[in-house]
C-alpha cells in the first residue's frame, strides 16, 4: 500500500504562514478589545472545525465566548491563560508509535505550543500560558494504557519542557488532584462529583446521529465516532485474538466511558481555572465554548500521542508508524531511543 504526505484527512499540505506571513498581531492593535480580538484571532488560524463549513478566523461568533476572558486578562494586565486537555498518553498499538514514552512528536507539539505563547506575548507583554490537562489518568484503564506508562510518560512530558526551557506551558494531572491515594481511588471521587450518567450520554449520542438533533447531541455523537475508530485502532495489534467484530464491539462500549470520564475532567478544569479559555483537541462548531486547536502547524487531525513525527524538508508531520514505515523514511535515535523518522522524497 502507498501512502502520500499530501494524502492526509484533509488532503492539505503545511503552509509557512506562521512563520513568514502577516498575522493578526503584526497588523498593529489599538484598544484592549482590538487586541483581544487579534489575539484570538491568531490563535483560530490554527483551530479544528467541527464541520465542512469553515469559518474564518475573523468570525465573531467564534469569538464570542472567549473573548471576554481574553480581554479580562489584557485589561487586568496579567497573562492569557489556555487550558488544554491533551497528552494522556501513547497508543498502546506499535504499529502507530515508538514506543509508551513521548518523543519528538510531542516535542514538535510542545515547540509548536510554545510559539503560539510568544508570538501573543509580542502584542500582549506579560504574554501568555498553556496548561495541559493530561487526561491519562482519567480513563487510562477504559483505553488500555498501564498506569506505569502513563506516569512515565507524564515525567518525560514535564521532562522535555525543563529541559527545552518551554516557559509558558505547564502540566496538570488527576494526580496533583488527589496526592496520596490509589489510581482507581482518583477516578472514583471524579466520577462521583463530575461524571454524567451512561443513560445521558447514550441518549445525546442516538439523538446527535438524527439530522434534526441538537448541536451539543451532534457534537456528542461526533466525539463518540472519532474515540470508537482511535480504540478501535488501539485494539488491532498482532497480540489480540479477537475478531474484527468483537473488537469494534468493545470499542463502542469502551468509548461510552472514555467520553464520560473526559466530561468529568472536564468539568473538573473548568471549576478549577474558569478565567482560562478552553482549548480541546477534538474539532468545535461554530460559537463553541471551547476552540479546537492543531497540535502541529500544518496537521489538522492527527495528534503526537497516536502518531510519529516525520520530517520531510524541513517541516514536521505526524503520521502513523506504519505510515511512516511504508513511505520508506529513516528511523532516527536519539539519546539510545527512538525518536522520529526522516523522509528525503515525498511519494
Amino acid at each position: 500500500m502507498e501512502y502520500s504526505i499530501a494524502g492526509l484527512e484533509d488532503g492539505s499540505t503545511p503552509s509557512m504562514e506562521f512563520i513568514e506571513g502577516a498575522s493578526p498581531l503584526s497588523l498593529g492593535t489599538s484598544s484592549p478589545k482590538a487586541k483581544a480580538t487579534a489575539i484570538l484571532e491568531e490563535v483560530l488560524q490554527f483551530r479544528r472545525m467541527a464541520s465542512a463549513h469553515v469559518c474564518g478566523p475573523d468570525c465573531g461568533t467564534c469569538k464570542a465566548p472567549h473573548l471576554p476572558k481574553v480581554l479580562r486578562a489584557i485589561v487586568q494586565d496579567r497573562p492569557i491563560t489556555f487550558v488544554l486537555p491533551a497528552f494522556p498518553g501513547k497508543s498502546p498499538n506499535l504499529a502507530k508509535v515508538l514506543g509508551p514514552l513521548p518523543d519528538m512528536a510531542e516535542e514538535r507539539s510542545l515547540e509548536f505550543l510554545e510559539n503560539l505563547c510568544k508570538k501573543i506575548g509580542e502584542s500582549h507583554s506579560p504574554g501568555a500560558k498553556i496548561i495541559l490537562c493530561s487526561d491519562g489518568r482519567v480513563f487510562s484503564d477504559a483505553v488500555g494504557i498501564r498506569e506505569e506508562d502513563i506516569s512515565a510518560y507524564q515525567d518525560e512530558l514535564s521532562a522535555i519542557i525543563e529541559r527545552r526551557s518551554f516557559t509558558s506551558i505547564s502540566t496538570f494531572n488527576l494526580d496533583d488532584v488527589y496526592p496520596g491515594i490509589g489510581f482507581e481511588d482518583m477516578r472514583s471521587d471524579l466520577m462521583e462529583k463530575y461524571g454524567r450518567s451512561l443513560e445521558e450520554l447514550r441518549g445525546m449520542v442516538r439523538e446527535g446521529s438524527r439530522e434534526e438533533g441538537l448541536p451539543a447531541d451532534k457534537d456528542a455523537h461526533r466525539l463518540y465516532c472519532g474515540i470508537t475508530r482511535f480504540l478501535f485502532e488501539d485494539s488491532m495489534h498482532p497480540e489480540q485474538k479477537q475478531s474484527r467484530a468483537a473488537v469494534q464491539k468493545d470499542a463502542r462500549r469502551r468509548a461510552y466511558e472514555v467520553i464520560r470520564r473526559s466530561n468529568a475532567w472536564s468539568g473538573l478544569i473548568e471549576n478549577l481555572f474558569p478565567d482560562s479559555v478552553r482549548l480541546s483537541i477534538h474539532p468545535q462548531a461554530c460559537g463553541s465554548k471551547k476552540l479546537g486547536i492543531r497540535l502541529l502547524e500544518g496537521d489538522s487531525w492527527m495528534t503526537p500521542w497516536h502518531g510519529v513525527a516525520v520530517e520531510v524538508r524541513g517541516q514536521t508531520h505526524l503520521l502513523k508508524k506504519t505510515q511512516a514505515e511504508a513511505l520508506g523514511a529513516r528511523l532516527v535515535e536519539l539519546a539510545g531511543r527512538p525518536s522520529h523518522y526522516v523522509l528525503s522524497e515525498i511519494v
